[in-house]
């Protein structure tokens, strides 16, 4: 098994798993982090898919990887608001 291979297995591995728990749990604060589980399971397969031919990496994929890490942390930051909002019943209007 090469390296590309083997993080795509990984990628696979880890996306499965962050799915899972995001449909099994009922507490947000880990459906978040099972969201974020997720998140990174894709870019790690996105980032192993740009690496599996010869010679250099494709760097449209990994520029998409980058953005997707932007984007994962910007709707992190917005979900824990979120999450913290209807925990606390702030019903400021």
């Amino acid at each position: 098994m090469t390296g590309p291979e083997l993080f795509l297995a990984l990628g696979a591995v880890v996306t499965l798993l962050g799915a899972v728990r995001l449909l099994t749990t009922p507490d947000s604060m880990r459906r978040v982090v099972a969201l974020n589980v997720t998140g990174a399971g894709t870019l790690l397969i996105l980032v192993a898919l740009s690496a599996t031919g010869p010679g250099e990496p494709d760097p449209v994929l990994q520029a998409l990887a980058l953005t997707g890490i932007v984007i994962t942390i910007s709707v992190t930051g917005l979900a824990l608001v979120l999450v913290r909002r209807i925990e606390d019943g702030d019903d400021d209007d």
